[in-house]
Order: C-alpha cells, then structure tokens, then sequence
C-alpha cells in the first residue's frame, strides 16, 4: 500500500507533467502538426447559437483540405448560420482571420458533448476522415455529412469511411458510380447528393501569365506519396527528375508540389528537392488558379488536380501509377506518361493536335456536374437545408420513442 508520501509525491509529479504540457502549448513552440488544444475557455458551458457545425480536428498542415469551401462555407453562414470547432487555436486562429466565421477551439470530446447538449445544432460538416471526427461522429441528434476536399479517382475517394456519415455530397455522377463500384454493404445513390463542385464558384479571376520569351508552358502538378501504400499514386520518384529534364528548354515548366510532400518519406521529400531545383517555377503560393491560368498543358498524377484542370478544356497528361486505382471514365480517355516515355515527343502531340479534348469536354458534367457559376453554391445551400429538415423529422420520431441525444 502507497505511504502518504508516496501519493503525494505521484500527485506532485502529474500536476506538474500538466502544468509543463500546458506551458508547451501556451508557447506556441508545439510541432504545427499537433493540435494545440487550447480550449477557447470563455465558450464553454454556452450553446452554439448556430444550426449548422463544421468539424475540423485536424491542424493547419491540413487547411489545404478546407479552404476551397471558404466560399460555400461563408455563403451557407449568411442563410444558416455556422460554428466551425477545432482542436487547435492556431488553426481556428487562421480560418477565423480568413473567413470571419465563428471559429471554437475545443480540446476534449466532454466538452463538445456539453455544448451540444444544450445547443440546436442539426448538421455537422466534415471534409476529411480524420479518426478523431468520431468524437463529432457519436451524436446521434445530428445528421452528419461528408463534404471531402476534392473528388478524384483515387482509392481514397472510394473509401469504406463512407459509412459513417449519413450522407455524403457529391460532385456528380462519377462519384456516385465510383463509391457504388467498389464498396460493399453500402447503396451509394441513396446516401448520395449530388451538387457539383461549390469550390469553383470562390475562384476569382485570374490573369494569364504567359512565357516573356514565347515558350510554351507545362505544368507538372503531382500528388503526394500518400500514408497508405495502396493509394501511393505521386510520381516524384519514378518520373519527377527525368519529367522536368525532358521539357526544359523547350518548354517553360512550372512545378506546383503538393503540401504534404515528404511527410511519410525523405526518399519522396529529396525528389521534391530535386524537381525544384530543375523547374523554372515553383508555385507554393500562388493559387491553383494561377498555376491553371498560366499553363498551355499539365501533367499530374491520378489526383484530383485532374477534376480542377478539366473545365479548363486544355490538355492534360497523367503519369502512369505504380498501383491500381479504381474504374475511371477519366483515366479511360487521358493518355498516360509511363517511366522512359518520350514526355518532350508526346506532350509536343498533344498540345498541337490535343486528339482527347472532344472525350474529355463530354465528361465535365458526369464529374463536376453543372459547371455554370453559383449553381453548385446554391445546390450545396439546398442540400443542407434537406438535411436538416430531414433531421427534424428524423429526430423528433427519435424522441417520440425516447431518444434524449445529443
């Protein structure tokens, strides 16, 4: 049996490990990629005024995932108004600096559990599968619904995480095909809403930027290397260096890499090094857009920067994977760089005769549904007030059987 001494020495010892972990995260010193966890204290024991939740555990290394729904986003807020809650402050911090939206930084699930229990939220809104979502996904007096961040034919786009969501908002129809191809126990158009893509209609114009010396211009825009093998598709390693050799010259080369590039490999972060080195521009600012804009062809990896260059109608390459990926009308129709191809030769073809276009013009719609600008904006307002009609329903039969919530 533990002496007095003993207890308090252990209790000396684990107030403090709390009170150094709280000074780490006070100091602003801890790694980006950690949640800080500095509950917004004021906040708490108060509901949400707002209907509609955005959940976004993840850190700021992750905002690339959110800030293509800034628009939608602020757009749903003036009809329905939303609360995005965190568990990082520097992240909340920044979104909230971006957006003006109500941002809460929340560190423990107990707490989120308190404020929604006396809150009137109706819908949450995730646009990634990052496991902590569970802690929002346990609810059961919401409707909870995945938003993603960007459709692609990647194997991650067909994920079995699916399930845990209510419903989940699409694209168009190729989403829906590509989620019913290849999972299991799941009817994809019933849990499926199509609304096209809202993260076209925040774009601001943007103004070309040609070549001052007349080159044309290439853009070679890979994914990353991925934490799971079987969706590795980045081609930094297996044509990366060879890629941006062939074409410089020739060509003016625009090198536009993805945020998490070398996150799970150094051999991947060390090909990255490399093609910067090479590329006669490196876009790690500039918006996609611009990169878009200032671009007569691209070449990229199966991602979804194929889905954003598509309403461009300007050629597009993609390199050849080392893993399968799923059906893909897409891949069916763009040529594919493998390693040891004649990249100068073949996107010298394709830029003078672009012998894909009228296939690819005839997809816009199966993968990005009605591209005309605000229709996806006002479908994705639409589709939230569905959802939260049908939660009202849903959740006032719950009750009538004794369903107390949250």
């Amino acid at each position: 049996m533990a002496s007095r001494a003993d207890s308090a020495r252990i209790g000396l010892v684990h107030r403090l490990r709390l009170w150094a972990i709280g000074r780490l995260r006070r100091s602003r010193l801890l790694p980006s990629g950690m949640p800080d966890k500095l509950t917004d204290e004021d906040r708490l024991g108060r509901p949400f005024e707002q209907q509609v939740m955005l959940y976004f555990p993840t850190t700021r290394d992750s905002l690339y995932q959110l800030r293509p729904w800034y628009h939608a986003l602020k757009a749903l807020d003036a009809s329905h108004r939303l609360v995005c809650v965190f568990k990082d402050s520097r992240t909340a911090q920044i979104v909230r600096d971006e957006t003006g939206l109500d941002c809460v930084t929340l560190a423990r699930y107990g707490q989120l559990d308190e404020i929604l229990s006396v809150s009137q939220v109706k819908l949450a809104l995730y646009v990634n599968h990052d496991p902590i979502n569970f802690e929002s996904l346990r609810f059961t007096s919401l409707v909870h619904v995945y938003l993603g961040h960007g459709d692609s034919d990647k194997g991650v786009s067909v994920s079995n995480q699916v399930k845990a969501y209510d419903l989940c908002f699409l694209a168009g129809q190729a989403a829906v095909d590509r989620t019913a191809s290849a999972v299991m126990l799941y009817d994809a158009p019933a849990h499926s809403v199509l609304i096209g893509q809202p993260q076209l209609d925040g774009i601001a114009p943007v103004v070309p930027s040609p070549s001052l010396d007349g080159r044309p211009t290439v853009l070679y825009a890979p994914t990353w290397e991925a934490s799971q093998p079987s969706v590795s598709y980045g081609s930094l390693e297996t044509h990366g260096v060879a890629l941006v050799t062939a074409l410089l010259g020739t060509y003016r080369v625009i090198y536009r890499p993805h945020p998490l590039n070398g996150v799970i490999r150094a051999s991947y972060a060390a090909a990255d090094a490399a093609v910067r080195e090479l590329a006669d521009r490196v876009d790690t600012v500039v918006p996609l857009e611009q990169s878009f804009a200032d671009a007569d062809l691209l070449v990229t990896d199966v991602s979804a920067v194929t889905l954003n260059w598509l309403p461009t109608g300007k050629p597009m390459l993609v390199t050849t994977p080392p893993v399968p990926y799923p059906p893909s009308p897409l891949m069916d129709v763009v040529p594919q760089l493998a390693p040891g191809d004649d990249v100068a030769a073949i996107v010298a073809e394709h830029l003078t005769d672009d012998p894909t276009k009228a296939a690819r013009d005839a997809l816009v719609e199966h993968y990005l549904g009605d591209p005309r600008p605000g229709v996806a904006t006002a479908r994705f307002i639409a589709a939230c007030e569905d959802a939260m009609a049908l939660r009202d329903r849903e959740w006032a039969a719950r009750q009538a059987a004794g369903a107390t919530g949250p």
